[in-house]
């Protein structure tokens, strides 16, 4: 492992273990008016915190339905974690400002123990709504569906009919049944050309294998094929394995080159930014430098930073993910401050932009910043 990644997982480890003990100590002094709980809440707690880290460990050496159920249950963990945090600094913010200034009524120190229990059930209910509601969003993608022009003549196609899934994350959690659906939408749409800007897979491959979904993907019917990019997390499961698994199974994945496709247009594929820790990954002019550009040029690139210079490069058409919007709320508001386009479509002088969302996601099941989509774009040529 990269020191680079050592140090990431550092980084996320401490605040992880930070955050839950914050969340373990206050949500322990709720649960004071029920002292005989107290036993079985500490041993419940830890399991369920640390149930990711372990499933992640298992999975990678010894995978099994187990380090599953781990999996699962820690990604849950994820999304209660965060919104459990949140609850809890909200309730001290309080606490602190009626310290100062008292606005609370006096009936609720009257017997304070029970008081913050009431509350501790307030808030677990809400979090179990807010997360139910997102998990019904997670798995039920919705189809977004652009037309565009492109200002290029192809002398023998009129419009082609494009189907974006990006961020697939396939893996234990986004596995067989989810899979087949996504599969299922997509061929439904009919489409001419099928394309993966990255993240098709979650972290590590051996799920994938096991499950065999690779067979899920080789479904997919489209009349010029299946192009992908890889994204951030093929680089962290092993971006050589994954290359070659999704080539075994029909998905050509382009690494900082262009195809021509039916002496009509070009799809342009970018690695991902995680390249750079291994080579510098090139400049979109140098992948474009022999490619006709009276053609139509879709470009991949798997996460949208730096959109001007694919306008500058005289590209048609950017299709990129990674993002997620945030996925869970409110962390749609940081995306937003941080990329030019955090979800949606935006042109850039004669540069057409989509950046989805993601059709799953990564970590918890669950959407409340965003929705999951398929993108189904028709491009209308001159």
């Amino acid at each position: 492992m990269s020191s680079y990644f050592i140090i990431f997982f550092s980084i996320v480890a401490v605040v992880f273990l930070g955050v839950s003990t914050y969340i373990f100590v206050r949500s322990l002094q709720a649960l004071a008016y029920i002292p005989q709980v107290k036993l079985y809440y500490i041993v419940l707690f830890w399991l369920v915190a640390l149930s990711f880290f372990a499933g992640r460990v298992l999975e990678n050496g010894y995978p099994s339905a187990f380090s599953d159920v781990l999996v699962w249950v820690g990604s849950i963990w994820l999304g209660i974690m965060l919104y459990a945090f949140l609850s809890i600094l909200l309730i001290d913010i309080i606490r602190v400002i009626n310290h100062f200034i008292p606005f609370l009524p006096k009936a609720l120190y009257v017997d304070y123990n029970k008081t913050k229990f009431i509350v501790f059930c307030i808030v677990t209910s809400v979090i179990g709504l807010v997360l139910i509601g997102g998990y019904i969003n997670f798995n039920n993608p919705r189809i977004a569906r652009l037309k565009l022009d492109v200002d290029k003549k192809v002398e023998n196609i009129k419009t082609l009919n494009i189907v974006m899934a990006s961020d697939i994350h396939m893996g234990t959690i986004v596995s067989n049944g989810r899979v087949t659906k996504l599969v299922n939408m997509i061929n439904n749409l009919n489409p001419d050309i099928v394309l993966l800007p990255g993240d098709v897979f979650d972290e590590d491959l051996e799920p994938v294998i096991r499950r065999n979904l690779g067979d899920d993907i080789k479904k997919i019917k489209a009349k010029y094929g299946v192009y992908a990019v890889n994204g951030n997390h093929e680089f962290i499961g092993g971006v050589e394995p994954a290359v070659k698994y999704m080539e075994e199974h029909g998905i050509n994945v382009l690494r900082d080159s262009a195809v021509l496709i039916g002496n009509s247009f070009y799809i342009v594929g970018r690695e991902d930014r995680s390249i750079n820790r291994i080579k510098p990954r090139k400049q979109i002019e140098e992948i474009i430098k022999d490619c006709d550009n009276t053609k139509p040029m879709i470009l991949l690139d798997h996460q949208p930073f730096h959109l001007e210079e694919a306008e500058k490069a005289g590209i048609d058409l950017q299709l990129s993910g990674h993002t997620h919007h945030g996925q869970l709320w409110p962390f749609n508001y940081i995306t937003e401050k941080v990329y030019e386009v955090s979800w949606g479509y935006k042109l850039k002088g004669k540069t057409h932009i989509y950046v989805s969302s993601g059709a799953s996601g990564w970590g918890p099941p669950v959407r409340t910043g965003s929705r999951t989509e398929i993108v189904n774009i028709v491009l209308k040529f001159k």
